[in-house]
């Protein structure tokens, strides 16, 4: 398998309705296409059952519903780039600090809630494959350190976690044999918090072939955590391994922005200076690291939204999706600062010499 250099750009559709543009050189162009052009070969893309409340308002976050996402799938594949499909089965985000139900089965538990986790992967999927886009990975569940779908499928109740995640992999294996599937954790440095968990569900003999680990230096530590994880777990569980999710500030300021995660303690936190230069010198570490895993079963890595400008309306929820969460936390633009595209939309070197990492 080609090694992955991976861009999630699922807000995409979001922030070009606001004006986003970009540009390669000096040069405007489509998004997609300029990714093509600097090396990325595949796109990560998140699936959100129903991202909208009972009255058909948005949740933000780039509304990535079936619609959204056929079309962004689309953009990659015409641009000669395969992609990843992320499904949280929710209606909106879910990590390890929340995994709601889709409003649709929130009556739902056991063998009805499994077949509503195996129908919806089946539909989704012939949906993309009718059109001929067949996705070259599938993550079943995102950030799932905790669980899925909780209460039932919290990691407290292995037995129904591991039956959910069944589901929806019996429905990628149906639909698409030649997919291959992701579990996906996160805090890629926490080789205990990967042991037991992956530990746990060995007995259940969940059917997958690759296991995805989050890794924000700014939160996680260091590289070499992440490479003696990587090396472990990849041996203990004979997985390749791949960072789903990644990325790092290339400045401290905020660009006009609340809610900005990126500031100078975490900038000391990283070891790298925040600046264009600083971003550039992670990533090609990152992708050193990844690359020299055992056995050649490190395969590659995603940046998590390169493409977020500091637009401040575009946010990672409005009221509606806060609500449906029931998340207090401030709803601004968390990632402006850590995108691979400056302020006016210009690559920053980290982009323009991906083909050389």
């Amino acid at each position: 398998m080609q090694f992955v250099k991976g861009m999630d750009v699922s807000m995409i559709k979001e922030l070009e309705g606001y004006g986003a543009a970009y540009y390669l050189d000096g040069r405007k162009g489509d998004l997609f296409e300029i990714l093509s052009r600097c090396g990325v070969n595949m796109i990560r893309l998140r699936i959100w059952q129903d991202p909208y409340d009972e009255n058909g308002n948005p949740y933000g976050g780039g509304m990535n519903d079936l619609q959204t996402t056929m079309e962004l799938a689309e953009r990659a594949v015409r641009n000669g780039m395969s992609y990843l499909l992320d499904f949280h089965y929710s209606d909106f985000w879910a990590d390890p600090a929340k995994q709601v139900k889709p409003k649709a089965w929130r009556g739902l538990c056991g063998e009805k809630l499994e077949t509503a986790v195996y129908l919806h992967t089946v539909n989704t999927l012939k949906a993309m494959k009718n059109e001929g886009f067949v996705p070259a990975m599938v993550q079943v569940g995102n950030e799932i350190t905790n669980g899925l779908l909780w209460p039932d499928g919290h990691i407290d109740h292995r037995e129904e976690m591991a039956a959910l995640l069944q589901a929806g992999m019996k429905g990628v294996r149906e639909i698409c044999p030649d997919t291959r599937i992701m579990l996906h954790l996160d805090f890629g440095t926490d080789n205990s918090m990967y042991r037991n968990w992956f530990d746990k569900i060995q007995p259940f003999r969940l059917d997958f072939d690759v296991i995805g680990m989050s890794y924000y230096p700014h939160w996680n530590g260091s590289i070499q955590l992440l490479l003696d994880n990587m090396n472990d777990v990849s041996k203990r569980y004979d997985k390749d391994i791949i960072i789903a999710e990644t990325s790092i500030g290339y400045t401290t300021d905020s660009l006009g922005c609340s809610g900005v995660v990126f500031s100078e303690e975490q900038e000391k936190a990283t070891g790298y200076p925040a600046t264009m230069a600083g971003q550039e010198a992670f990533l090609k570490d990152l992708y050193q690291a990844v690359r020299s895993v055992y056995g050649g079963r490190g395969i590659g890595v995603f940046y998590w939204e390169p493409a977020w400008l500091p637009i401040p309306d575009c946010k990672w929820a409005n009221q509606n999706g806060c609500d449906y969460m029931n998340d207090k936390a401030e709803t601004g633009n968390a990632i402006a600062n850590q995108a691979l595209f400056d302020a006016s939309g210009n690559a920053n070197s980290a982009l323009v010499n991906l083909k050389m990492m």
